[in-house]
Order: C-alpha cells, then sequence, then structure tokens
C-alpha cells in the first residue's frame, strides 16, 4: 500500500512539474495587434505606444518605413519571395507581370529568385503611384472619410492592392462604393491597417524605375 502511494505521488510531481514547461509565456500576454472598431468592421492596427512592447522579443516598429513594408509585404504572402498566387502574382510584394514592365522589370523569374530586386520594386511602385495620387494624398490626408481617417500610407497601401486608378474611383465615390479583389480583400481595409505610417521619404516620381 505504502509502495502504491510513493508510487503516484511521485507520478503527480512529474506530472505537475512537465506541466510547468508548458506554461503560455509573458509574450502571449503582450497585445502586439490592438483593435479598432471602423464601420462596425474589426481591424487589427498596430499598436502605436511602445511601452506595449516592453516585454516582447518582437522588435518594436511604431510608424517606421521598415514596419509599413513588412506588414504589407507579409499580408500579401506571408513575407514569402518566391510566392506565386492563383492569379500569377510574383513575390513578396506579390507583383503582377505588366506592373512589373511599368516599373522597368522584364524578367519575372529573375525577379521572383532577387530579395533585393523586389524591395527596389516595391520603393519603385510606391514612387510612382505616389506621383499618380498626388492630389488625392493632397486633399484627403488627415481628413476622415467613411469612418476612416485618411493617411498617405493608406492611400499608397490601397493603390498597392488595387492600382491608383481604383483608389481614385473610391474616392470619387466618397469611400461609399466598395471595391474588393477577387480575394474578397477591400481596398477600405488597405486604407486603416496600414494607414499613419511614415512614408515622407518617398518621392513622387512617375518615371520610377528598378535600375
Amino acid at each position: 500500500m505504502i509502495k502504491k502511494w510513493y508510487f503516484y505521488a511521485s507520478l503527480i510531481v512529474v506530472v505537475a512539474f512537465l506541466s510547468s514547461g508548458f506554461k503560455p509565456s509573458k509574450l502571449e500576454s503582450t497585445p502586439w495587434f490592438l483593435i479598432h472598431e471602423t464601420d462596425d468592421t474589426s481591424y487589427l492596427l498596430p499598436s502605436l505606444n511602445e511601452t506595449d512592447y516592453t516585454n516582447s522579443e518582437i522588435p518594436y516598429t511604431g510608424t517606421f518605413f521598415i514596419g509599413y513594408k513588412e506588414a504589407i509585404g507579409f499580408l500579401e504572402s506571408q513575407g514569402k519571395y518566391r510566392k506565386i498566387n492563383s492569379l500569377g502574382y510574383l513575390g513578396k510584394y506579390q507583383f503582377g507581370v505588366e506592373t512589373l514592365k511599368t516599373i522597368g522589370i522584364h524578367d519575372s523569374l529573375a525577379f521572383l529568385n532577387s530579395p533585393k530586386m523586389q524591395e527596389k520594386a516595391f520603393i519603385a511602385l510606391l514612387s510612382q503611384n505616389k506621383w499618380m495620387l498626388r492630389h488625392i494624398i493632397q486633399k484627403y490626408e488627415g481628413t476622415v472619410l467613411n469612418g476612416i481617417r485618411i493617411t498617405e500610407s493608406g492611400i499608397l497601401a490601397a493603390a498597392h492592392l488595387a492600382g491608383p486608378g481604383t483608389v481614385k474611383k473610391y474616392f470619387r465615390y466618397k469611400g461609399k462604393r466598395s471595391f474588393r479583389d477577387i480575394y474578397g480583400t477591400s481596398l477600405g481595409s488597405y486604407l486603416v491597417k496600414f494607414g499613419g505610417y511614415d512614408t515622407s521619404f518617398i518621392q513622387a516620381n512617375s518615371t520610377a524605375s528598378v535600375d
């Protein structure tokens, strides 16, 4: 009887010890995203409060451009440089072949295999889109349209998703018409998710290209 008692007691101690090794880490209790309600739709926004990341192993990026481009890259492809989606869009930022041509890239295979080229392509396209949407940015930045606070970074992200022409249509209709891609991603969601980042260093350039 005593031997059985020692056996079960030892078993309980072992189980308790092993269980302690699987407790959630403090990192899981630190929110990487904050919930913001807009038009009855929940959007995930990076926290702008640096103290939210004090105990986090993830670097705080705040509104810096690196956080902006990595957030877009993750949403587009989970950050995979060699990703090709079902429609043939390529790379980390999911470029179409025709869009690549506008920034001077004609070898899609070389593009797919070059992270450096993809990063340059992202900057070049931002520059072109900033030029084409400069009047929209000037007119609407800092305003609230259909419940969404409009920022330059949000406008440029929306243009990356849908093209500058579609963005112009969105503002022409004052945001009251829904524009979604084939996967159901709305233009408005990009305005929200990628709003408030610092894209001021991007130069508006109608002929920007990848050297």
